[in-house]
């Protein structure tokens, strides 16, 4: 009995982790969750000011199926950032105009993509994880909702926190356009 319960809490929690999946519209530029077939979430998001597209040193943002293969910032104070990946205990100045600094700097959250298609967004040169591929905060809100990143996709710092918090690792992410 205990192995039985044992195995049902694990499928239980298999399902409730798998149950998320997010769809980003490079059109609308905007980020969709849902929670199985259910949208229970939508923000608005700024991709690449290069376009789309696949390849390595483009700065274009990927598009096709991809998964979170890795969460990084679990209790980084909001507006921190972070450099390589590394949280610097330090604010970024939030612009909130419609201004393009010479900083690109990450904040608050990054969820790091992984594509699922070989040959298309996984391996070789058009590898969204090796492209360091994220979903984070930006210093710029104020160019979210229009194409202004280097790739990633860039999100309100406090929108970035909300889905941190609310998807797990390996959640699917579809970028389409």
């Amino acid at each position: 009995m205990k192995y039985f319960l044992s195995i049902s809490l694990s499928f239980l929690s298999f399902s409730v982790l798998g149950s998320y999946s997010i769809e980003i519209s490079i059109s609308e530029q905007r980020l969709y969750l849902f929670e199985g077939n259910k949208l229970i979430r939508s923000y608005p998001v700024s991709s690449s000011a290069y376009g789309e597209g696949q390849v390595e040193n483009s700065l274009k943002t990927p598009l096709g199926m991809h998964m979170i293969k890795s969460k990084i910032g679990t209790n980084v104070a909001k507006y921190h950032f972070f450099v390589s990946r590394e949280h610097i205990a330090q604010k970024a100045k939030i612009i909130h105009e419609n201004a393009d600094s010479e900083d690109d700097f990450i904040t608050s959250r990054i969820m790091w993509l992984s594509g699922l298609k070989e040959g298309f967004n996984k391996g070789t040169n058009v590898d969204s994880f090796n492209r360091y591929i994220y979903i984070h905060g930006t210093h710029e809100e104020g160019l979210i909702g229009k194409k202004a990143s280097h790739g990633c996709i860039r999100m309100l710092n406090h929108d970035v926190l909300e889905l941190y918090d609310l998807i797990p690792e390996e959640t699917t992410v579809n970028i389409y356009l």
